[in-house]
């Protein structure tokens, strides 16, 4: 299918970008699409608008975030309305549209955490990056030099977004083990986790690193139980390699896309490409489907 795939809001770490070349390592149709660390779900949303299957998981342990994916695929004018109303009142603030924003986020962290304030945050934060302090307070400063999208342009992807996904997801805010847990063979599981390592904070509702041994132990049950996955992990910038590669004991093939030019380096006057590993698991592999490129 050709055209431009729809998105709601820009999302640090998304693999949007990506989604066309990981679908290169995705049968043509499978059971259901398990996605344990969704973020704003870039490849659920790729993988219907290919029609590669009708069955989805969508987990994040980000409550709010699921709440928000939730209503827009299933109440999509709910959200739209409801983000319009919060989007238009930072116009009443005139040239201190930045106070709303922070108005709006000691709302949220004070516990309106509505989809349409989370929606919001969002599209008005630096570079779509979700941060929360150690508390589980959301903390990350708005975009001074934009107001967010436009309802009008939001509600044009929100509206496919939802016409591709509605009546086929179910949405859970659970622990990665429990998604994981689901998977059946016939299945595909695609994983993004966080940064590698462990994250200590008071609250880990929404930001729990994924330690690398414990992870690993996951992908073996995985492998016993016969379930096909790919995993975005780690990979390199400029020759420089980040993250710890998974154990050649997992038998998976290790793939490196290509992420395009680095931003960091970009703005330091250097021309670096990015290379993010996708990691196909030997089950997939044994199906021989991808030979034109592993």
């Amino acid at each position: 299918m050709k055209g431009k795939i729809p998105h709601i809001v820009q999302y640090q770490g998304s693999k949007r970008i990506l989604a066309s070349q990981i679908l290169q390592y995705m049968p043509d149709s499978f059971n259901r699409l398990l996605e344990p660390f969704s973020g704003m779900a870039a490849i659920s949303i790729a993988t219907a608008y290919n029609n590669r299957t009708d069955a989805y998981v969508i987990n994040d342990i980000n409550a709010p975030l699921i709440k928000m994916l939730q209503e827009a695929i299933e109440y999509p004018q709910k959200l739209i309305d409801s983000y319009s109303e919060v989007w238009s009142e930072q116009f009443i603030y005139e040239d201190n549209h930045v106070q709303h924003y922070y108005d709006v986020r000691e709302k949220f962290n004070n516990g309106e955490e509505t989809p349409a304030n989370m929606l919001y945050l969002l599209a008005r934060c630096v570079k779509g990056a979700v941060r929360y302090g150690k508390t589980g307070k959301f903390n990350q400063s708005p975009d001074k030099r934009r107001h967010g999208t436009s309802p009008k342009t939001l509600a044009t992807n929100v509206y496919e977004v939802s016409r591709l996904l509605n009546g086929k997801v179910k949405f859970f805010c659970h622990d990665y083990h429990d998604i994981l847990e689901m998977a059946k063979p016939g299945d595909l599981v695609y994983m993004d986790p966080p940064y590698q390592g462990v994250t200590n904070v008071s609250d880990n509702r929404y930001f729990a690193g994924v330690p690398f041994e414990e992870f690993s132990d996951v992908l073996r049950i995985l492998n016993r139980n016969g379930v096909d996955y790919l995993i975005s992990y780690d990979g390199e910038c400029g020759g420089k390699e980040y993250g710890e590669e998974l154990s050649e004991s997992l038998y998976c093939k290790k793939v490196l896309l290509n992420a395009g030019r680095s931003s960091q380096a970009t703005l330091l006057g250097k021309d670096k490409t990015t290379l993010e590993a996708l990691y196909v698991s030997e089950s997939l592999i044994s199906k021989g489907i991808f030979h034109n490129y592993l």
